[in-house]
């Protein structure tokens, strides 16, 4: 049986910190703009409730979809990217956030992000709860990040381990090694 580390990697009360942070730069930014979130399904479900929630108490009320795009076999990238769910707004125009829980190889994000500018996006800017620089094969960055964190593997928030413990309030890592 797969076991958490006994402590949390960030605590539930240091995700909620830099979220109201993470907003305030988000609105300091984009506020001017009739702004689209676009969530990456379904890791950033959690973070993008949250985000969008926090948003609104600075007078930001976005269109909100999501998108379901997957590399995933397991815990590991198979480098294949799918897009099993389009987003059912119209983006052309836009200004877009796309949301994600976390920024490994890139290939997620790079797949959404040019998906959304093919789609006349006018303009998409990218936020990332955890950003592990050390696993990137894309040359890519986020625009807003919440934590970076080295090469380990967690769950929580969103984040899951074969289905299960994305309903943590906190971000854990795995005691025993993820094969």
């Amino acid at each position: 049986m797969v076991q958490l580390a006994k402590d949390p990697l960030i605590s539930e009360f240091d995700i909620k910190v830099r979220l109201q942070d993470l907003v305030l730069d988000i609105a300091r930014d984009l506020k001017q703009h009739e702004l689209t979130i676009i969530g990456i399904l379904r890791g950033s479900f959690m973070f993008t409730a949250d985000l969008v929630r926090l948003l609104y108490t600075n007078d930001m009320h976005p269109l909100i979809d999501f998108v379901y795009v997957t590399s995933y076999a397991g815990s590991e990238s198979t480098g294949e990217m799918k897009l099993l769910k389009e987003p059912s707004l119209d983006v052309r125009d836009k200004w877009v956030l796309v949301v994600d829980d976390i920024l490994d190889t890139g290939r997620t994000m790079h797949y959404a992000v040019n998906y959304l500018k093919d789609r006349g996006a006018a303009q998409v800017r990218s936020c990332v709860l955890l950003d592990k620089p050390t696993r990137r094969i894309v040359d890519i960055h986020s625009d807003y990040v919440g934590f970076t964190i080295d090469d380990i593997f967690v769950v929580g928030y969103g984040l899951d381990y074969n289905g299960r413990f994305r309903d943590l309030p906190y971000i854990g890592m795995m005691d025993e090694p993820v094969e």
